[in-house]
């Protein structure tokens, strides 16, 4: 059986926002992202424009020994996106908070105290270039990755993937999605997903038992396709995918399949 719709390409002003938004890490990259120590001026909120300080772990500190500026995005509340069939921690979906750009690279320095000569930490200066949402002591820093340029083909997979929706993207307490929002599903490089592959949607069919059994014998309704979903972004584990079309609303744990 044919795709019962045609690819077709959605627009770019529907995937733009999400190429530079969705902030996933991995479970290194979480334990070793610098924090915020502190800020200029006693500030306990922080927007566009402030001076902010920040320190990196043991293992990776912040040095500004390259060429080219450093550029962070800054985040809070990590939460783990969970396999709802393996459980397994898939990544960590943070809330993006604004942008940040490295001044000066952390250090040391002698400070006397008490007739003595100690070394004090001096943290790395960062200002803070972008803002969406207030920026706080304790906040985190993750690299800026490489620009994604959209060059996206709709394609069916080569070969077969399944899969399941893990959440809809930007607010965890929602479970239902529609047409152009994006949703993290539970596949990704590690099985071949690319941007561009579309997946059909399909309804996780309802169990009930069968009224008209004497013995009310448990049966489960067929899953129903319900519409078609392209990724756009890939992680290792992961991946984001923009709902193209649908039937009915689309909920956290409905099942991917090829669209044929």
């Amino acid at each position: 059986e044919q795709a019962r719709a045609p690819l077709t390409t959605p627009q770019t002003r529907d995937i733009e926002p999400f190429l530079a938004e969705p902030l996933v890490l991995e479970e290194d990259e979480l334990r070793l992202a610098p924090r915020i120590v502190a800020a200029g001026e006693n500030r306990v909120i922080m927007g566009r424009g402030d001076r902010v300080y920040a320190r990196g772990s043991a293992d990776a500190p912040l040095l500004d020994d390259q060429a080219k500026a450093k550029q962070f995005r800054v985040f809070r509340n990590a939460k783990p996106l969970l396999d709802p069939e393996t459980n397994e921690v898939l990544g960590y979906e943070a809330e993006l908070l604004g942008k940040a750009l490295l001044a000066r690279g952390e250090g040391s320095t002698e400070i006397a105290a008490a007739g003595k000569i100690n070394m004090a930490l001096v943290p790395a200066t960062i200002d803070i270039v972008s803002a969406k949402s207030e920026i706080l002591v304790g906040d985190r820093l993750a690299p800026e990755p490489e620009r994604e340029f959209l060059n996206f083909v709709p394609r069916a997979p080569s070969s077969p993937i399944y899969g399941r929706i893990v959440s809809i993207y930007g607010n965890s307490s929602v479970v239902n999605a529609s047409q152009n929002q994006v949703v993290v599903l539970n596949r990704g490089r590690r099985e071949g997903l690319e941007s561009g592959m579309v997946l059909a949607i399909l309804t996780d069919g309802r169990q009930l038992n069968d009224a008209t059994d004497p013995s009310r014998a448990l049966i489960k309704l067929p899953n129903e396709r319900n519409g078609l979903m392209m990724v756009f972004r890939t992680f290792e584990k992961l991946s984001y995918g923009l709902i193209l079309d649908i039937t009915d609303a689309v909920r956290v744990g409905d099942r991917l399949a090829p669209p044929q």
